[in-house]
């Protein structure tokens, strides 16, 4: 049976959006999914604890359209809500929307069409960012001009040289990918955790021209933070999975040595840049552990062909005096608002 054939029968997708306190935006996102041109879907609204009317809301649309189903639990995040839903999902395929974003009536339509012609696990659109009032962000990754077939190891050298795109938002993806491994409960950077593990299996990718998926950038969100004490837990999961990238391609991508070495470098840039002073003391393990990383690759810094000479700069002071380099970019930072 040749693909078109295959996109006659429609295959059923499940696509998965946790939710939690999205009642401002909630709407607009399932009705986005309701659009879809491709209309064999199974929609799961998991609810993650809300404490405004976000279930309610979830309630209402169930009733509207027999496509979806409404779960709920207690609060645990968005790998623990999109756990729950990769549990109950009944399609053959999966897609993941956050509840706060919106997509393109033929986004899922794009993407079948692609992993069905290319007979491959996963495909991917590209998307944009739109702030509050309502202005076009740069684009995080650039889409292609063409459709593209990646290697698994050309996908990940992308990654790891931050122009590759992580997100499971703008993916479809086949179920079997699921069989054994799932996002990990309580963590951030939770994209890049699995899908560097799915790269690991040698799968290819085909990415498509097409900006399908919109992503609703929000100022209060708590990685852009104008709080000098405020510090995401993100900024230990990027190093935590960027040494997990490094153990990988070690194993499985040895090619991929040096760019593994930048990205971890260029995390532990991300996590010094934005740890609170009153946060860097030595009797902290892992501060002590990244500052003790540092000088340890004192070379690698120097010598990265894909860091820059910016990153090398920084890298560096960090190593020799991170409290007061943190401090001096603090104040900077400050004269710049």
């Amino acid at each position: 049976m040749d693909f078109k054939e295959r996109m006659v029968q429609e295959p059923l997708i499940s696509i998965i959006v946790p939710v939690y306190n999205m009642e401002e935006y909630l709407e607009r996102c399932v009705n986005s999914i309701l659009k879809q041109t491709y209309s064999n879907l199974d929609i799961i609204l998991v609810d993650d604890g809300s404490t405004d009317s976000s279930l309610q809301i979830c309630n209402m649309m169930q009733e509207s359209d027999a496509r979806i189903r409404v779960f709920h639990k207690e609060n645990g995040g968005s790998s623990s809500a999109r756990n729950l839903g990769i549990a109950e999902a009944k399609g053959e395929y999966f897609g993941f929307v956050d509840s706060d974003d919106y997509i393109e009536e033929d986004m899922y339509w794009q993407l079948m069409e692609g992993i069905l012609h290319y007979d491959l696990s996963i495909a991917q659109i590209a998307r944009d960012e739109i702030s509050e009032d309502g202005s076009m962000r740069p684009f995080v990754c650039r889409p292609p001009e063409t459709n593209v077939v990646y290697s698994s190891e050309q996908f990940m050298r992308d990654l790891l040289l931050h122009i590759g795109d992580c997100s499971f938002c703008t993916k479809l993806l086949k179920r079997d990918l699921f069989s054994e491994l799932k996002f990990p409960d309580g963590a951030l950077n939770e994209d890049f955790y699995l899908l560097i593990q799915f790269l690991q299996k040698g799968l290819s990718i085909v990415s498509l021209p097409y900006i399908g998926y919109h992503v609703f950038y929000k100022s209060d969100s708590n990685t852009r933070t104008t709080d000098p004490e405020a510090f995401s837990r993100v900024y230990i999961d990027i190093i935590t999975n960027a040494d997990l990238a490094m153990s990988i391609c070690k194993k499985s991508f040895p090619k991929l040595r040096t760019q593994a070495s930048r990205f971890a470098l260029f995390q532990r840039l991300e996590y010094f840049l934005h740890i609170p002073i009153s946060r860097m003391l030595w009797k902290d393990k892992f501060y002590r552990t990244q500052v003790g990383y540092l000088r340890l690759h004192g070379l690698q810094i120097l010598l990265n062909p894909y860091l820059t000479r910016k990153n090398k700069s920084y890298l560096y002071l960090f190593l020799l005096a991170p409290k007061w380099i943190r401090k001096i970019h603090r104040a900077k930072m400050k004269t710049q608002k």
